[in-house]
């Protein structure tokens, strides 16, 4: 964290994305007619954090239909994303901008809420979730901080606002978003409050959407400080509950560790792999839980069916490792290995073996059908036989041998076979 949020800042002016061309616009845009605009949550947060900022929201006391008059009068596209809940997306520049007004949740149920639209900004406020998400900036830069957000920040530390109990009763998501903003932050310092809440009332995990719940578990995943959220969790039950299934924590954490190790963004889909796959039956398992793709699926099915590589394997069995599963299913063949040895995450064979696969092009098979019937081989499933063997022959070799030797091979099995079939008739 910078020296300027070690002093309790009042302002995040000379943040960059204040003097994005699209921030400007919206701010210019809602302040017409008095109307108050600020940005809200991440982009504020975040930059207090000093990290990357991708996407500004905002937040106005302009009512949605307002804001949505307002963004069409200065030529902006204006979409009613969620106007029922007070959500207007104005584009600039192709640059999607999600506007909220100012509102009060009257009743929760999920992600659906009965609101009241107000222009109280702490009542706003008072109805995020946590309060490191309740920051507020002006177009100058100047926060408004009502709930004591910027202290939370500087101390690392994820605050339900309100009744914490209360909060995730409201949404049961919040439980994942709990761990998921602590491993955002790197803490091993948990609410204690927060975390309570979060146990007491675990089954409510039960009742989401597996598209939710797979949207925040990924985001864990690849946070960085990954690894003790969900020790916690699993410290807890919490991630049996939402798994499904015990998880292998210290294969992930090694996993994780490996991934650092090589400089790599952490790859979700991978840990997920680690923490929970043993079996093609857990990877058809958490795709159905989590509502994954069928490529997500696939991946984590072949995962679980990857054969043990060493890491002294010659380049002619990482081909055939390449081959069969692909440069990702090789290199995730070598990671699942590694974090099952008792190699260190600096272990320099390891690191060689990860190298030689990622450089690897997936091999291409010489032959097709057309060049045994080229030789003189009569269509049919005789064909695909003689392949089969030819192709097994090609990957001993380790995917050296030329068409040109192939196809004297080839030669020389069809003779064969008809010979046996000669002396049978």
């Amino acid at each position: 964290m910078s020296d300027r949020s070690k002093t309790s800042p009042r302002t995040v002016a000379g943040a960059p994305w204040l003097s994005w061309p699209g921030t400007v616009r919206i701010f210019e845009t809602l302040a017409a007619r008095d109307h108050k605009v600020r940005a809200v949550g991440g982009a504020v947060r975040d930059t207090l954090l000093d990290r990357p900022v991708q996407d500004v929201d905002f937040a106005t006391d302009a009512s949605p239909e307002t804001v949505m008059e307002l963004g069409r009068a200065a030529g902006l596209k204006a979409v009613p994303t969620g106007i029922d809940h007070g959500t207007v997306t104005l584009v600039v520049d192709h640059h999607a901008f999600e506007v909220t007004t100012l509102r009060e949740d009257v009743e929760t149920f999920g992600r659906h809420a009965t609101v009241s639209f107000t222009d109280d900004w702490a009542a706003d406020a008072s109805r995020r979730d946590f309060t490191i998400n309740a920051l507020y900036a002006d177009g100058d830069g100047t926060l408004f901080d009502p709930l004591g957000a910027i202290a939370d920040i500087q101390k690392r530390r994820v605050r339900f606002i309100g009744d914490a109990r209360a909060r995730v009763q409201e949404d049961y998501l919040r439980i994942l978003r709990f761990f998921r903003f602590n491993a955002d932050l790197m803490t091993d310092r948990f609410d204690a409050d927060g975390l309570s809440a979060c146990v007491r009332e675990r089954n409510g995990l039960r009742g989401l959407s597996g598209e939710r719940v797979a949207g925040e578990l990924m985001r864990l995943l690849r946070a960085g400080g990954a690894v003790i959220a969900l020790w916690k969790m699993f410290d807890h039950g919490l991630l049996t509950d939402v798994l499904r299934g015990v998880p292998n924590m210290v294969r992930f954490e090694r996993l994780a560790a490996i991934e650092t190790a090589l400089g790599r963004e952490p790859d979700a889909l991978l840990r997920l792999g680690g923490l929970n796959v043993f079996v093609a039956e857990d990877a058809t398992r958490l795709a159905a839980i989590l509502r994954l793709s069928n490529a997500e699926r696939d991946r984590l099915v072949a995962f679980a069916r990857m054969p043990d590589v060493a890491a002294s394997a010659n380049n002619a069995a990482l081909c055939r490792l390449v081959y069969a599963f692909g440069t990702i299913g090789a290199g995730d063949a070598v990671l699942k290995s590694w974090a099952a040895s008792d190699a260190q995450p600096s272990s320099e064979a390891w690191h060689a073996c990860i190298a030689r696969v990622s450089a690897m092009p997936v091999p291409e098979f010489p032959l097709q059908g057309a060049d045994l019937v080229g030789l003189g081989a009569k269509q049919g499933p005789g064909i695909g036989d003689v392949l089969k063997r030819l192709e097994a022959q090609w990957l001993e070799s380790g995917c050296t041998e030329t068409k040109r030797t192939l196809l004297a091979a080839a030669k020389a099995l069809l003779a064969s076979d008809q010979a046996h079939r000669n002396e049978g008739e």
